[in-house]
C-alpha cells in the first residue's frame, strides 16, 4: 500500500459518468490505495456549464499526473461535433487540432496508442458463457475510427482509412510483451486484407513480423467476420486479439456480450507517459440519476489502474469483495440479478463493507 497519496485526475463525464465514477472513487479510497483526485469537467457536462467540451485544464491535469480514471463522455450521432484542441503541457507549440469526440482526442493529444480490454467471464453473473477469457489489444491511433471524413458533395460521404507501419508495429510490440508478462501465449491477429489488401494487408504483414520475433507466442491471423462468428460459436477457443482501431472498438462490444453486457467490460488506454482508464460503456443518458446503473465496469477499470501503477495488493482486495458481493446478489445492480435492494449506492456500500 502506498503511503504518499498519488495524484490522479478524474473526469465524471455525462450520463450515469457521475454515478459510477464515483463508485469507483469510494472503493478505491476504501482498498487502502491513496489517491488525491484532481476532478476536471469535460464532454456535454463541461458544455452545459458554459465552458468547452475539452478544456486546457484537463490538459494540465492529465500532463501533471499522467494518470485518470475517465467516465463515458457524451458524443451527439448522427450531426456535426468537433472538438477543437489547443496548446496543453504535452505540445505547447503545437497548432489547434480536430476531433469527433472527447475519447478520440484524449488519446490523441496524449498519444495513447494501446487499448487495452479484458473480457472474463465472472462465475456468479449469469451470461451464455462461463468460461471466456479473452484479451484484446486495439491499436488506438489511427485508422477510420479516427473519424477522418469530408463531403466530396451533397450526395457523396468519404472517410479515410490510415495505417501505419510504426502505429502497428509499436501495439504489436506491446501485445506481444504484455503476453509474456502475463504468461499468455496464443495471439489471434483480425483483419479484411483479402479485400482491404494495402491498409490491412499491412496491418497484418507488421504484425506478423513483430510476432515471430516471439516464438513463444503461437500467432495466427483471422479474417474479422470469421472471427466474430467464432467467438460467438466457442470464444474459449481464443486467448488474445490484436486488432486495429475500428475492428477492436467492434469486437469488444461483442465480447462483452459474451460475459453478461457492457456493464462487466472494463478498459486501458496506454501511452509512454500518460494512461487512461475508462469503461467500455457509453453514458446510457436514459438511466441516469436513477440509482440503477451498474458500476462494475467501472469499478474493474480501476483495479486495472491500480494494477498499473503497483497498487496489487489493493486491485486484488477490491477484485475479491467485488466477487464476494456478485455471488450474495442481494445488493447488486438488476442487470446483475440484483433485487429491490440492489442498485448503485447499494452495491458501491456492499463493496466497500467488504474490503473492511
Amino acid at each position: 500500500m502506498t503511503t504518499v497519496a498519488r495524484q490522479i485526475t478524474l473526469i465524471p463525464g455525462d450520463g450515469i459518468g457521475p454515478e459510477v465514477t464515483a463508485s469507483a472513487r469510494a472503493i478505491v479510497d476504501a482498498s487502502g490505495a491513496r489517491f488525491d483526485w484532481d476532478v476536471q469537467a469535460a464532454g456535454l457536462a463541461a458544455q452545459v456549464a458554459g465552458g468547452p467540451p475539452l478544456g486546457p485544464a484537463v490538459f494540465e491535469s492529465i500532463g501533471r499526473t499522467g494518470l485518470a480514471l475517465k467516465g463515458p463522455t457524451g458524443t451527439p450521432f448522427g450531426v456535426p461535433y468537433r472538438i477543437e484542441v489547443g496548446a496543453h503541457p504535452m505540445k505547447p507549440e503545437t497548432e489547434p487540432r480536430v476531433y469527433p469526440s472527447v475519447a478520440i482526442a484524449l488519446r490523441k493529444e496524449f498519444d495513447l496508442y494501446m487499448n487495452l480490454r479484458p473480457i472474463r467471464s465472472f462465475p456468479a453473473v449469469p451470461s451464455r458463457y462461463s468460461d471466456v477469457d479473452l484479451l484484446i489489444f486495439r491499436e488506438n491511433s489511427e485508422d477510420l475510427y479516427m473519424g477522418r471524413e469530408r463531403m466530396v458533395d451533397e450526395n457523396t460521404a468519404e472517410a479515410i482509412k490510415t495505417i501505419t507501419r510504426g502505429a502497428t508495429e509499436r501495439a504489436a510490440r506491446f501485445a506481444c510483451e504484455t503476453m509474456m508478462r502475463l504468461g499468455r501465449r496464443k495471439l489471434a491477429i483480425g483483419h479484411k486484407s483479402n479485400v482491404l489488401k494495402l491498409t490491412d494487408g499491412l496491418f497484418l504483414r507488421v504484425a506478423q513480423a513483430v510476432a515471430e520475433q516471439y516464438p513463444q507466442i503461437e500467432t495466427r491471423d483471422r479474417v474479422i467476420d470469421a472471427l466474430c462468428m467464432e467467438l460467438v460459436l466457442a470464444p474459449e477457443r481464443y486467448d488474445c486479439l490484436l486488432l486495429a482501431n475500428l475492428y477492436g472498438d467492434i469486437v469488444s462490444d461483442l465480447g462483452a456480450g459474451l460475459i453478461g453486457g457492457l456493464g462487466l467490460a472494463p478498459g486501458a488506454n496506454i501511452g509512454e507517459r500518460c494512461a487512461i482508464f475508462e469503461a467500455v460503456h457509453g453514458t446510457a443518458p436514459d438511466i441516469a440519476g436513477r440509482d440503477i446503473a451498474n458500476p462494475m465496469a467501472m469499478i474493474l477499470s480501476a483495479t486495472m489502474m491500480l494494477k498499473h501503477v503497483g497498487e496489487l495488493e489493493a486491485a486484488a482486495r477490491i477484485e475479491q469483495a467485488l466477487n464476494s458481493v456478485l455471488e450474495r446478489r442481494d445488493r447488486v445492480t438488476a442487470d446483475l440479478g440484483g433485487g429491490p435492494g440492489g442498485g448503485t449506492k447499494a452495491m458501491t456500500a456492499a463493496i466497500v463493507e467488504a474490503l473492511r
